[in-house]
């Protein structure tokens, strides 16, 4: 498949994966930024090539599903992107969801034994909607991770989620800042463990957020 750079296998059309050389029972789904059409783009090769370095150093076997063309912001329309909130959400979220399940049940078959710990993060696009998923308990999930992107509002099924462990990375050189602060101060006032991190750099996934995540998240697995 076109979807999957050299390197990264291929799941199916629309989905890579990465498994790393010890065996693993944790798994992360992460979720790209907004990614345009074509075999070869920039924002491809560097979202499946930071995930693939920092999951395979962190031992954790990686899924990488594609969104959808049409969920891509204004002035995108045949970008692939992820329904971030509203409407979109409402419409297509437990859609994606239900396909990440069997994903997952793919790997596993791959891998020959279930994941016991599942992460769920993303970048720019996919921050949202992994935001979005978390504060609307649209997955379960072991922690979540939100890079290059926030989304922070309270929802009504909020207050009655099991708090999980949220890493929240972006850059001094972006302009998400205000949006990434204030999905930490909603998840903090519902009692979520909460890192923020701000690097020296721009816009997109970076290997440092998913080195801090994975550290993170253990960090609360063995508390």
């Amino acid at each position: 498949t076109d979807w999957c750079i050299e390197g990264v296998d291929a799941l199916d059309e629309e989905t890579c994966y990465v498994l790393p050389d010890a065996p693993t029972r944790a798994l992360l789904i992460y979720l790209h930024g907004i990614v345009p059409p074509g075999r070869d783009s920039q924002q491809k090769t560097n979202f499946e090539t930071v995930v693939s370095r920092a999951s395979r150093r962190a031992g954790v076997a990686a899924l990488m599903p594609r969104g959808k063309v049409g969920l891509a912001p204004k002035g995108y329309a045949r970008w692939w992107g992820w329904p971030t909130g509203g409407p979109a959400y409402d419409r297509h979220a437990a859609a994606f969801v239900a396909s990440f399940a069997e994903k997952r049940r793919k790997l596993e078959e791959i891998a020959g034994a279930p994941f016991a710990r599942v992460y769920v993060a993303g970048s720019s696009s996919g921050a949202y909607f992994a935001a979005a998923l978390a504060l609307r308990g649209g997955i379960v999930a072991d922690g979540f991770g939100a890079m290059s992107g926030g989304g922070g509002q309270a929802t009504p099924e909020l207050a009655a989620l099991a708090p999980r462990p949220f890493y929240i990375g972006f850059g001094a050189h972006d302009s998400v800042g205000r949006s990434a602060r204030a999905l930490a101060d909603v998840l903090r006032g519902a009692g979520w463990p909460v890192r923020v991190a701000e690097h020296p750099v721009g816009h997109g996934a970076r290997e440092i957020y998913l080195d801090e995540a994975f550290a993170f998240w253990r960090e609360h697995e063995a508390r």
